[in-house]
């Protein structure tokens, strides 16, 4: 698994964008940018990027399978629920 591979503040980002996006890109590194000493942001390159939204729709889809086993069936039309609401 990567981590953090380096750190640069947001002041150093600017004068070092395109360094910083290289290594993300090209280096495969994660980029940790700072904030007052603080973490505020990490730049990741796409390949990473694409695994972080495969794992994001991997816990939808269980998060989905876990709603619908606990889903009992009971619904109600529009205008019932439009009038629950006016109510």
């Amino acid at each position: 698994m990567n981590s953090i591979t380096s750190s640069v503040t947001i002041r150093a980002l600017r004068d070092g964008l395109a360094e910083a996006v290289g290594r993300a890109s090209y280096g495969r590194e994660r980029v940790q940018i700072t904030k007052n000493g603080k973490p505020a942001a990490v730049l990741i390159g796409p390949e990473d990027f694409a695994l972080l939204e495969q794992l994001e729709m991997l816990r939808d889809v269980a998060d989905y399978r876990a709603a619908k086993l606990v889903d009992v069936g009971g619904r109600i039309s529009l205008n019932e629920l439009r009038a629950e609401l006016d109510a």
